[in-house]
């Protein structure tokens, strides 16, 4: 696959408890952007953080252990990128959404780099 060396970075924060249709909404996410073939995805998740509602969500403390911060990244060429924007409409129902231009460096495999 090829994208352009000016692609756009998708960022998705949302909570590790967030669901859609009953699985993990990060699971899902990251499914059906393998589904749309987007370049890559990635979830990390978080070990302390905060969000609009400013709930403090911290591996510290057992009671808020259970919705650790989770971000999800994207990344494929601008226009892919907005069209995956409005599968997200639906699904992420408290988070952050955000993007930003990039510039890739080199998106290959190691069996690629033999050819």
């Amino acid at each position: 696959m090829k994208i352009p060396s000016d692609g756009k970075l998708l960022r998705i924060f949302i909570g590790e408890s967030d669901k859609w249709q009953g699985k993990p909404l990060y699971q899902e996410i990251i499914r059906i952007a393998r589904e749309k073939k987007m370049a890559g995805a990635t979830a990390v998740k978080g070990f302390m953080g905060f969000g609009c509602k400013s709930h403090m969500h911290t591996s510290k403390l057992l009671r808020l252990s259970e919705d650790l911060p989770v971000i999800i990244e994207i990344v494929d060429s601008d226009d892919k990128v907005s069209e995956f924007i409005g599968a997200l409409d639906e699904m992420v129902r408290e988070g952050l959404i955000t993007t930003e231009k990039i510039n890739v460096i080199m998106y290959c495999s190691q069996s690629t780099l033999r050819a």
